[in-house]
């Protein structure tokens, strides 16, 4: 057995677990308020447009996905889009514009106000992400962020700020993965399990509004 690699896992696996416990432990209501805006957001006939950058945008387009066919609940289509999925629109606008406006290019064209942009930066600095969110604001979209570390430049640029206090990219990953399902999760939960828990947000005008 080469215990060195076993050693490695290991302590892999227990440093993740203990990001992500720590995280629970004192944000799970943080995340719950974070699905809230999103079932709010897809009850009222709106979209979840969501980006990221390398294994963030893997992300996006899982999450896009799990909205658009199914989580774990049989139910209807909900309405998302990752933003990282079209090259000839990602290399146009790299191309004429800069690879910095190619999520915030995105965001103009097809966000309307009241939909939610999740923005998904391990760094929390990345400037597609920025300018993304930035485009968000003058959409009067709401802005949910997953970062890492201290949350870097996004920090005080979203709606609703879920940070994983970690310095290693593959933990923080791992951990806005379990973060990502369970906003799968609670949506469906708010929208097709629980409707009269979500039915004082939707008969609020005020509720959830930019």
């Amino acid at each position: 057995m080469n215990e060195k690699a076993l050693k490695v896992i290991l302590e892999h696996v227990g440093e993740s677990a203990r990001a992500r416990d720590l995280f629970f432990e004192t944000k799970a209501a943080l995340l719950l308020d974070a699905a809230k805006i999103m079932a709010v957001c897809l009850a009222r006939k709106g979209k979840i447009l969501l980006c990221g950058n390398g294994g963030s945008a893997a992300d996006a387009q899982h999450v896009a996905a799990e909205l658009v066919n199914r989580f774990l609940l049989e139910r209807p289509p909900l309405p998302a889009v990752a933003l990282s999925t079209d090259s000839s629109i990602l290399t146009a606008v790299g191309n004429d514009y800069g690879f910095e406006h190619i999520f915030a290019k995105q965001v103009l064209a097809l966000g309307n106000p009241g939909d939610v942009l999740v923005a998904i930066s391990t760094s929390g600095s990345s400037p597609n992400i920025i300018k993304a969110v930035e485009a968000a604001r003058t959409r009067s979209m709401r802005v949910i962020g997953l970062t890492g570390k201290n949350g870097g430049d996004m920090a005080g640029l979203c709606d609703l700020h879920l940070n994983v206090e970690h310095d290693s990219t593959p933990v923080i990953q791992e951990t806005h993965l379990t973060i990502e399902h369970l906003l799968c999760r609670i949506c469906d939960y708010y929208l097709f399990e629980n409707v009269p828990e979500l039915m004082p947000l939707l008969q609020s005008s005020a509720a959830f509004q930019s």
